[in-house]
């Protein structure tokens, strides 16, 4: 018997056609570079920190000239993974934010791999990590979240967020903002400062350090406060790097 080939009806040509057009139509997910991904991390960072995203903190966070955030920031609302206006702070759009999750979550597992599987002190991890996270696949990052038992924040008390890109965040407050008397728990302490991290650690100020203001010095002065057995002076840009869960008051 003769073989036949079979034409398709001119419905089926027709639904065809429509899923040819509408394959046509779909855009493509953006290639998203390296240097991409330092100026999505470092808005997330800053959005995290209830920081506006402005052009001159970006600069400051990255270690670059002003002109060079912005042609970036326009690249990428090109590519509409934030939302940019000449003079106003940015926002990370649903892709650029996805985009952003994705890269801090390499980057707080391979802190906390670094500092729990190799030895890292929490001043080292994150200039490590910065070299290492654009680099792993997700089978790896799969396989270090594993083996350090799914951890929820990193070494520095920042949540890490999951695979699905959901954040456990709890409220806190800057050190800097307790009054005299006031009570609280570090949960969180800025590693944007190797320098700062040492000398932080060096006092006990590591997440779930329990902490008492003594004194305040009137005219933006230091902060005193007792850690332990041992009383420190804070000055208020060391107290702003350090994030409590401020212990309600007590009758």
């Amino acid at each position: 018997m003769p073989e036949h080939t079979r034409v398709g009806t001119p419905i089926e040509a027709s639904h065809q056609a429509h899923r040819d057009s509408v394959s046509d139509d779909t855009p493509a997910e953006p290639t998203i570079t390296a240097a991409m991904e330092d100026y999505l991390k470092t808005i997330y960072r800053l959005e995290e920190d209830s920081l506006p995203a402005s052009t001159q903190l970006i600069a400051e966070r990255l270690g670059v000239a002003a002109p060079s955030v912005t042609g970036m920031l326009k690249r990428l609302a090109d590519l509409r993974l934030i939302r940019y206006e000449r003079y106003r702070s940015v926002e990370l759009t649903a892709t650029g934010r996805k985009a952003a999750l994705e890269i801090v979550r390499h980057h707080r597992l391979l802190e906390s791999y670094l500092a729990e599987a190799l030895g890292y002190t929490w001043d080292e991890v994150h200039d490590e990590a910065e070299r290492l996270e654009h680099t792993i696949s997700e089978e790896f990052e799969a396989r270090i979240d594993a083996a350090l038992g799914f951890p929820r924040v990193d070494p520095h008390g920042d949540p890490i967020p999951t695979a699905g890109g959901a954040v456990h965040t709890v409220s806190d407050d800057r050190l800097s903002t307790l009054e005299i008397g006031e009570r609280g728990t570090v949960c969180r302490v800025s590693d944007a400062d190797a320098e700062k991290l040492r000398y932080l650690g060096g006092m006990g100020f590591y997440p779930e350090a329990a902490v008492l203001v003594v004194d305040r010095i009137p005219f933006n002065g230091p902060l005193r406060v007792r850690i332990g057995d041992a009383e420190h002076f804070l000055s208020v840009e060391l107290a702003n790097a350090i994030h409590v869960h401020r212990e309600p008051a007590t009758e």
